[in-house]
């Protein structure tokens, strides 16, 4: 409840006027108590999209005059009213308080970041004394005014220097200088420090934070009170209960301290499996601690925080799960988010994170996530996209650790990182046996003409090869592996694969040459004479004519003559 007003306190209310968080309003004009609950849902939404307020019955603004209120007035029938007509839901306090003989009563709300409208669809806002007409997208809520495209760096109006968390502000120029010894940002005063940063900016002759400077170093209380939407929740399932949670964890912190906390929960649960790779031994965690943060980065920094939805974090034996609100901007998908450039929502967060050294460059966090799951053997990150949400699911079992040993001995031997499509490119074919270049194009998320120039020199390298119109592994590649498919190049599984492709050919053609199947089976011209003549002798393909005009049909496609 409103606290309860003394006689020398609303004075001073009622000599200082209508204000941009006052409104006085008559009950002895009102005709009933319909029309005075409408005109305080008016009021009270206009308050809700600014910076609060309250709306005081029993008051004449014109000029100032107490002329009290019903003593048998219907409180709840008041409060129920307004949050019945309103759009969210609009929660009001009220309170009743004696002024010279008279009552007062007292309606009052709290800005809480949301957008409020009637339930005939007006949406209202508070322009210093007076109520105006806006548009659900014009406004900025507890924001300032100022129009700009990038959410996060927008001016917090309601915000002071003293909502900064100094503590905060230390840790952050620590840590840089573990990533940066050679930044000079440090070394800067702490206000300083956040200008150089734009997480403070000037609001007309007063410096306040701006939404990106509240998530770095605002206080708890601060985030709480100024943007209570800023709320990262964990969630923690055992082997034992998949559908039920046995930890939880609500956050309004700043981003590294969120970032920190979570990166420290996950790594208590996280176990560790050893690969021993020729004479070293590789470590491999369930959730590697640079996925974990480059995923949950990409959360905090990629969601909508105009939605009133928190980021959720649940952490499974075998996975972990990413839910951060906001669906995927304009133009990216599932199908191209690996290569897609890089659209942030909220432009100043990832700038600060880049500044931090926190990331190298704003728009790498999906390749990193990409990289380092498949160079350790693990399920590709998968994606989902919903209208207004995405999530990312991260897996912690290795499917295939001689894959991983074969990638760090590429690397090392090279002593230069394999490139993401190429070892999705092996990947897949190590999962598939074979692809066509039309299907790596779509795994690598690439136009046909760039995963050709990948392909071929992965067969340059002598990884990979091609086998008519497909992509295979190499003999050398299958041995390393050591895979459980075995691969052999005889003449029974060569015959085999070419008869295939030769009746295919011959489903759609008549007739097919010596040198076709050389060049679509990859043979020499002794290799395609021993495939002719095995399926010559199995009465699969028949000889038609000699020598240059020399060709081969179908048994079934035989004619008479």
């Amino acid at each position: 409840m409103v606290k309860v007003m003394t006689e020398e306190e609303f004075k001073k209310i009622l000599d200082k006027g209508e204000t941009d968080t006052v409104e006085f309003k008559s009950w002895v004009k009102a005709r009933n108590m319909k029309e005075i609950i409408s005109l305080a849902v008016d009021e009270l939404i206009a308050f809700a999209n600014s910076k609060g307020g309250t709306v005081y019955f029993g008051v004449e603004d014109n000029p100032v005059e107490v002329t009290g209120c019903n003593r048998n007035y219907d409180g709840q029938r008041m409060i129920e009213g307004i949050y019945d007509k309103t759009i969210p839901p609009l929660f009001s306090e009220i309170s009743a308080f004696e002024y010279e003989g008279k009552l007062v009563i007292a309606l009052s709300v709290k800005a809480d970041g949301k957008t409020y409208t009637t339930t005939d669809g007006r949406c209202l806002k508070r322009l210093g004394r007076n109520t105006k007409p806006a548009y659900p997208d014009e406004l900025n809520n507890v924001y300032s005014s100022t129009q700009n495209p990038d959410f996060s760096a927008r001016i917090m109006s309601d915000s002071t220097l003293g909502d900064i968390n100094k503590l905060e502000v230390y840790n952050l120029k620590e840590k840089l200088r573990v990533r940066d010894s050679k930044s000079t940002l440090p070394d800067l005063d702490d206000i300083d420090f956040l200008r150089d940063l734009q997480l403070i900016k000037f609001d007309g002759d007063i410096e306040k934070l701006t939404i990106a400077g509240l998530l770095f170093v605002g206080k708890e209380t601060s985030i709480q009170r100024l943007l209570p939407q800023a709320e990262v929740i964990y969630l923690h399932y055992s082997t034992n209960n998949l559908e039920e949670y046995d930890a939880r964890i609500d956050l309004k912190l700043p981003l590294i301290s969120v970032i920190d906390k979570l990166t420290e929960r996950v790594q208590a649960y996280s176990k560790i499996e050893n690969i021993q790779v020729g004479l070293f031994r590789l470590e491999v965690e369930d959730f590697p601690e640079r996925v974990f943060q480059e995923a949950l980065l990409n959360a905090l920094s990629h969601r909508d925080y105009q939605s009133n939805a928190a980021v959720y974090v649940k952490q499974y034996p075998d996975r972990i799960v990413i839910e951060n609100p906001g669906g995927f901007l304009d133009g990216i998908t599932e199908n191209n988010i690996i290569t897609h450039p890089s659209i942030p929502r909220n432009k100043l967060i990832a700038e600060t994170l880049q500044n931090l050294k926190y990331v190298q460059r704003t728009g790498q966090g999906v390749d990193i996530i990409f990289k380092d799951m498949v160079s350790m053997g693990k399920p590709y990150p998968k994606y989902r996209s919903f209208n207004d949400a995405v999530s990312l699911t991260i897996f912690s079992a290795i499917d295939n650790i001689e894959f991983v040993k074969f990638i760090t001995e590429i690397q090392d031997k090279s002593n230069k990182i394999m490139p993401l499509a190429e070892m999705m490119i092996l990947r897949t074919l190590l999962d598939n046996r074979k692809e066509q270049l039309s299907e790596l194009s779509k795994k690598v998320q690439k136009s046909l003409d760039e995963t050709k120039k990948l392909c071929n020199e992965l067969v340059n390298s002598g990884l990979i090869e091609i086998v008519g119109k497909e992509y295979m592994l190499t003999a050398k590649v299958y041995e390393a592996l050591k895979s459980d498919v075995e691969y052999t190049r005889d003449k029974t599984i060569q015959y085999i694969k070419a008869k295939s492709m030769i009746l295919e050919y011959l489903q759609t053609n008549d007739q097919i040459t010596s040198a076709k199947i050389q060049e679509m089976c990859g043979f020499t011209k002794q290799q395609a004479r021993i495939v002719i003549d095995k399926m010559r002798s199995g009465k699969l393909i028949a000889l038609k004519g000699k020598g240059p005009a020399a060709r081969y049909v179908l048994i079934n496609g035989l004619s008479d003559n």
